[in-house]
C-alpha cells in the first residue's frame, strides 16, 4: 500500500472529491483525519474509513491549527496535506459583491495558506512530506462569469510554487492538481443550472459541456483521487511545484481550429 504509515489531512472530505480522495488514502494505508464545513456527511466519511471528523469553516485559522493538532494527537504525526475544500459564486468582475468576492478568496486561497502554515512545522519534524492543493483549469484558463474563483485558483498556483520553492531543502514537496469537469457535488450544480436553462437532463447538459474535450466526458472524484494519491506518495518523490491537469485532455484544445477537425471517429462511436 503506497501510502502505508503515513497521516493524511483532507479537507472538503465530506463530499465529491475529497470524499473520494479520503478513501483512497484509507485504502492505501493511511490515517486520515477529513474537515469540512458538514458535520453529518463528514462523519460518515471518517466513520467510513476509520477516520476523524474535524468540522469547521477552512477560513478559519483556529479550525486550521485545530485540524493539525488532531492529526498529531489521534495519529502521532502528520505526512500529507490535501488542500481540497472550495466554493464558487457565478459573477463577473463587475458584477461580484464584495462578499462574494473576500468569502471566495478567504476560503479557496487563504484557507490552505492556513492549513499549510500550520501543518509545516510537523511535516518539517517528520523529515518533510506531501502538500496536495486541489485547483482548477480555471487557474489556467478563463470562464465566463467566474472572476472571484479564477483569481483564487489561480493564486493556488503561485502558493504551491512558493512552498515548494522554500520547503523543498526541508524535504517538504507541494503540488497542485487541476480537475476539469467532474462529476462531484460542485459539478452536478452546474451540469443543472445548464440543463435548466436548456431544458434537457443532466446526462445532456454533461455531454455539451466536455463535447470538445479529447475524451469527450467528465472526470470522476475517483480520478482525481488517485492523481492525489500519486502525489502524496513516495511514488512522486522528485516532483514539487508542479500542476497536474486532470482534465480529459481540455487544457490542451485550441478552440479556434475546431472547425477544421475531421469527424471521422463521431461514426465510430
Amino acid at each position: 500500500m503506497r501510502l502505508e504509515g503515513k497521516v493524511a489531512i483532507i479537507t472538503g472530505g465530506g463530499t465529491g472529491v475529497g470524499a473520494a480522495t479520503a478513501r483512497r488514502f484509507a485504502r492505501e494505508g493511511a490515517k486520515v483525519v477529513v474537515s469540512g464545513r458538514r458535520p453529518d456527511p463528514l462523519g460518515a466519511v471518517a466513520s467510513e474509513i476509520d477516520g476523524v471528523a474535524v468540522p469547521g469553516d477552512a477560513a478559519d485559522p483556529e479550525h486550521a491549527r485545530a485540524t493539525v493538532e488532531t492529526a498529531v494527537d489521534r495519529f502521532g504525526g502528520l505526512h500529507v496535506v490535501v488542500a481540497n475544500a472550495g466554493l464558487g459564486f457565478g459573477e463577473s468582475a463587475a458584477e461580484v459583491t464584495d462578499d462574494h468576492w473576500h468569502r471566495t478568496l478567504d476560503v479557496n486561497l487563504t484557507g490552505p495558506l492556513l492549513l499549510i502554515r500550520a501543518a509545516l512545522p510537523t511535516l518539517i519534524g517528520e523529515g518533510g512530506g506531501s502538500i496536495v492543493v486541489v485547483s482548477s483549469i480555471a487557474a489556467v484558463v478563463g470562464s465566463p462569469d467566474s472572476v472571484a474563483y479564477m483569481a483564487s485558483k489561480a493564486g493556488l498556483l503561485g502558493l504551491v510554487r512558493s512552498v515548494a520553492v522554500d520547503y523543498g531543502p526541508l524535504g517538504v514537496r507541494a503540488n497542485a492538481v487541476l480537475p476539469g469537469w467532474v462529476t462531484s457535488e460542485i459539478g452536478d450544480r452546474g451540469a443543472d443550472g445548464l440543463a435548466a436553462r436548456e431544458g434537457t437532463s443532466r446526462e445532456v447538459a454533461y455531454a455539451t459541456l466536455t463535447g470538445d474535450v479529447p475524451l469527450r466526458r467528465p472526470g470522476t472524484p475517483d480520478e482525481i483521487a488517485a492523481c492525489c494519491a500519486f502525489l502524496a506518495s513516495d511514488e512522486s518523490s522528485f516532483v514539487t511545484g508542479a500542476t497536474l491537469a486532470v482534465d480529459g485532455g481540455s487544457t490542451v484544445v485550441d478552440v479556434g481550429t475546431l472547425a477544421f477537425a475531421p469527424r471521422r471517429w463521431e461514426d465510430a462511436r
